[in-house]
């Protein structure tokens, strides 16, 4: 019997109203793990091709990892999964926080939601007693004061996730929250529980995890949380948690400005880690088992962006900051406050405001299908009323409530060209031609453009040693070059493949991929003592493997083929016009050949063949 888990998954038909309780099924365990791998496995099998995302016939999915709610660092998080309103394949979003451990602790690893509820519900579980509840209560109210209506009604200790008027009103890129303002936030999964009369999922546990080894769990762990301490990269991610990235991204020419026309912007100290450190800071915070403490509060103490709550991280800042033009720290803090309250993803916001400021620099949107509103680069009043309309879907944002390219195919004029997208969802903070890998990784990742579903930091800054343990000295200069497209494909492989495993067992990729901590032999340590299971370093690889080919496989049932592993020609054919990546284009085709051979792919199509399905069981 696997330890460290609830034991079980909960099936919810919210057509019927019915719910069923499994056990949690140890062959599926081996094979996928749990979080991702469970939910790609499960998913594949309930969702034919023709479904409607926004449809009662999609698929709804909740799991969290086998380490999740554990001793290991940062082992807070939890996996959602559908098919994505916003792009159409497989759609995939994650969270720290506790709700993820919570849910573990009333005894369930999953949840499936199929069908759609008449009217508005809300799931309430409370150890073995597992409910729907009327959401009349709360429905059309946002994440904040939802979180206190039923906190008030189930209890101060129940952990609360939950859509708000975002997902209420389809908004193709609406998150789902937990814990006030844990987001996840990508592929519009937010919009499919609006889709399905589904309000909040309250969860309060009292139970425990019983682990494999308990003779050697403390002394392993406290091991573990030695080395994550001693790691050089705590002390800074403990000070500043992601938003001192800007810095670092405009040092290195990444940093997307003007809707990814450059990688550098001029006021980039202004929405800058030391910024918000300096003026608006309350304190760090963190989630379960978390060390590094990325997550922040902060405040705004006065003036009409006034506000107390979490802070943004780095993707926040790039997107409502640089990406937009906009160097009003303040207004960044308020719109991305503006966006938890709602429930949205701040990437694809900001990837759809900019792509419209351009196209009104280039007299290709104009008052009257604006409605009045100013997009002038910068333009942090419109931004911050704009972050409201689209939630709310209110005149010019119905539209960019669509994402970019929607908007863009309606609009017309030429206007689809400055979309920075892939597959319909907008590129994430990124500008790829200043590192070659994540133009890669943005087109192969399962959800669409997504810089996290690979994550290959390793060329960023400095990780040559990292590169050489991995890979081996035979790959070095080159692949440690970020401007140099040679063996990005191998490299961008092998992180897909590791970072599915991370989601799979329930860590933060902080602590495994970036800083380079914790690895596969750690992960395998982590489940032998937490929960019994002899999983080796290499079927942990194969488990990778096999989850990614899954995934493309799920895609290829929706038409995703080799055609569509594109990024947008700005990336591709046009020079990075300034900064330390001046000059550089995304040699995307040449890094695809590499990509697609080493992972057993037809370069034509894209696709897996026979001969990899098999060796991976599939």
């Amino acid at each position: 019997m696997i330890k460290g888990v609830g034991g079980q998954g909960l099936y919810i038909d919210l057509t019927s109203q019915s719910i069923k309780k499994k056990p949690l099924d140890e062959q599926v365990v081996r094979k996928y793990l749990l979080g991702a791998g469970f939910l790609s496995r499960t998913l594949f099998d309930m969702i034919p091709d023709g479904t409607d995302p926004l449809g009662q016939e999609n698929v709804l999915g909740f799991a969290t990892g086998l380490l999740t709610g554990s001793m290991f660092p940062q082992s807070s998080r939890h996996v959602i999964a559908a098919l994505s309103p916003l792009t159409g394949i497989w759609g995939e979003s994650h969270a720290a926080g506790f709700w993820g451990p919570e849910l573990k602790l009333a005894g369930y690893d999953s949840i499936i939601f199929t069908g759609a509820a008449r009217k508005p519900v809300y799931l309430r579980i409370q150890d073995s007693t597992v409910e729907l509840l009327d959401a009349s209560s709360v429905w059309g109210h946002d994440v904040f004061e939802t979180d206190t209506i039923l906190k008030a009604k189930h209890g101060r200790n129940c952990r609360v996730l939950s859509i708000g008027q975002a997902g209420e009103n389809l908004v193709r890129f609406a998150a789902v929250m937990n814990d006030r303002d844990r987001a996840s936030a990508r592929s519009g999964i937010g919009a499919v529980m609006g889709s399905k009369n589904l309000k909040a999922i309250c969860v309060r546990g009292t139970g425990k995890l019983e682990v494999a080894e308990p003779r050697t769990y403390l002394k392993e762990m406290d091991e573990l949380h030695r080395r994550m301490l001693a790691n050089p990269f705590t002390p800074g991610r403990a000070e500043f948690g992601t938003t001192s990235l800007i810095e670092l991204m405009q040092h290195i020419g990444r940093l997307p400005t003007y809707n990814m026309r450059q990688g550098v912007f001029d006021g980039y100290d202004k929405i800058g880690g030391h910024a918000i450190n300096q003026g608006h800071l309350i304190k760090p915070r963190a989630d379960w088992s978390c060390l590094q403490r990325c997550g922040r509060f902060t405040c705004v103490s006065e003036g009409p962006y006034a506000y107390t709550g979490g802070s943004p991280e780095f993707e926040s800042q790039a997107a409502l900051g640089s990406r937009c033009g906009n160097a009003n720290l303040e207004s960044v803090l308020y719109s991305h406050h503006l966006a938890n309250q709602y429930g949205m993803d701040t990437i694809s916001l900001g990837g759809t405001i900019s792509w419209a400021m351009e196209a009104w620099e280039e007299g290709l949107l104009t008052e009257d299908d604006t409605g009045g509103i100013d997009l002038g680069w910068g333009n942090h009043e419109s931004i911050v009323k704009l972050t409201k309309m689209i939630a709310f879907r209110e005149g010019f944002g119905d539209l960019l409530a669509e994402g970019s390219a929607r908007a863009a195919e309606k609009i017309g004029r030429g206007s689809e060209r400055l979309v920075m997208a892939v597959k319909k969802q907008e590129i994430a903070g990124q500008e790829p031609r200043a590192q070659k890998s994540m133009g890669l990784a943005a087109v192969t990742a399962a959800r669409g453009a997504d810089h996290l579903y690979g994550f290959p930091v390793l060329d960023e800054v400095g990780f040559d040693d990292e590169i050489r343990k991995r890979f081996g000295e035979q790959y070095l200069p080159q692949m440690a070059d970020r401007l140099d497209p040679t063996y990005k494909g191998i490299m961008v492989k092998e992180c897909e493949d590791f970072m599915v495993v991370v989601e799979s067992v329930g860590l933060c990729k902080y602590g495994t991929q970036i800083p380079p901590e914790f690895y596969y032999a750690d992960i395998a340590l982590g489940l032998k003592i937490h929960n019994g299971l002899d999983i080796s370093v290499q079927q942990l690889k194969t488990i990778g493997e096999r989850i990614v080919n899954l995934n493309r496989l799920f895609n290829a049932r929706f038409g995703i083929t080799r055609k569509d592993d594109a990024l947008p020609d700005r990336l591709t054919k046009e020079k990075a016009p300034v900064g330390p990546s001046k000059g550089q284009v995304v040699e995307l085709d040449r890094m695809l050949d590499e990509y697609y051979s080493s992972r057993g792919w037809n370069l034509k199509t894209g696709l897996p063949l026979k001969s990899t399905l098999k060796k991976l069981a599939l």
